[in-house]
């Protein structure tokens, strides 16, 4: 069976490990086509060749680069003709130009093809985005959704197709692994790791439950964005300058031993209007490291999290102060959730997993008589 995959996301090299998964099953002969660079809000996100092996990686250029609705690579109707693919998996919302066009492409060579939706909130997009949305939701073979609030929203606007929920990426276990040991000595260190710092992350919320604690700890924080002068600004009101570290966006590579450090990692997302948390995907990397993890009940968080963390209502300055100082105070309670957290871990969020799961997908799509 050949597959085609069209993914942005697939720039970063932590996430090529599924590809190399998916490749393993001998059934599958997988192309992947990406850009040389995405140009982000929050940076630009280029090329990381870190794990390529057992399938083919093309890089092609597009048009609209950082343009998240218009963008599309203008070469995919040569890419088709050469490969041929049963299956092109086009890693991207419905409502996009690049999905549209994708979907069209494939028909003309013969393929059937599939979307991956995050989109956990209803919207309504204006024309023409709305007519590419329906006319994807009525000729795609196929939709994988990363959470299920995912599924029931595409489910409301009608798309009436075949559908499984799968996580967009997982986590390569290997890479991320505890430490062999953490220095008891250094105090209690908590992390926060995006890649935005942005009101809906909830960072201020953290360093207010923080500031409460007592004795030694220190906290870091990963990700740059508009909020970090006032962040910066808050530490120093708070009295709590000295203890907080500011390091700045950390690279997929260098993640796991960022994580690793940690003896806590909290991700405090509070939902907006527009927004509210599709996964949370540091809270599965840290919980591979047997880091554990405090999550707000925003979106898909609690589900992430099940019984392998702690959860708390979403803006609940107290209840975040009262997980951490129960982390705090007890290494015992902390190396239970990470024992948990990693073994949950291996049984649902591997790349391994992820892949099989896609795999899977793809022979169903094959086997369709539809």
């Amino acid at each position: 069976m050949k597959v085609l995959m069209l993914s942005k996301a697939c720039l970063v090299g932590s996430y090529q490990t599924k590809l190399e998964a998916i490749a393993r099953h001998e059934d599958i002969d997988l192309t992947v086509i990406v850009p040389p660079v995405w140009y982000d809000p929050a940076g630009p996100v280029t090329l990381e060749r870190a794990h390529t092996e057992g399938y083919r990686l093309l890089v092609d250029p597009i048009r609209f680069n950082g343009q998240f609705h218009t963008y599309y690579f203008p070469k995919l109707k040569q890419r088709l003709t050469a490969v041929r693919p049963d299956v092109v998996h086009i890693d991207e919302e419905p409502y996009n130009l690049a999905t549209w066009l994708a979907l069209r492409q494939a028909q003309a060579v013969g393929a059937k093809s599939l979307f991956f939706s995050w989109q956990n909130l209803r919207r309504a997009y204006p024309f023409p985005f709305n007519l590419l949305e329906k006319q994807v939701l009525n000729k795609i073979d196929y939709a994988i959704m990363g959470n299920q609030a995912a599924a029931d929203v595409w489910r409301q606007k009608g798309y009436r197709g075949p559908l499984r929920i799968i996580p967009q990426f997982g986590v390569d276990a290997t890479l991320f692994q505890p430490p062999e040991q953490r220095d008891p000595g250094r105090g209690f260190v908590i992390g926060s790791a995006n890649r935005r710092l942005v009101p809906e992350k909830g960072v201020d919320l953290l360093l207010r439950a923080a500031a409460k604690l007592p004795g030694v700890w220190r906290l870091h924080i990963a990700g740059d964005g508009p909020e970090r002068p006032s962040l910066e600004n808050l530490a120093r009101q708070l009295g709590i300058w000295d203890r907080v570290q500011f390091d700045g966006v950390v690279t997929s590579a260098q993640m796991p031993g960022y994580l690793q450090q940690l003896d806590a990692l909290v991700l405090a997302s509070r939902t907006l209007p527009n927004w509210k948390e599709q996964f949370g995907r540091v809270l599965i990397e840290a919980m591979a490291c047997e880091v554990a993890v405090v999550g707000a009940n925003s979106g898909e968080i609690p589900n992430v999290i099940g019984e392998a963390g702690l959860v708390f209502p979403e803006g609940d300055e107290q209840a975040l102060h009262q997980h951490l100082h129960n982390l705090m105070q007890s290494p015992t309670l902390r190396d239970e959730m990470g024992r948990n957290g990693r073994q949950r871990v291996l049984d649902h969020y591997t790349q391994k997993h992820i892949a099989d799961e896609t795999a899977a997908v793809y022979r169903e799509m094959l086997n369709s008589s539809s």
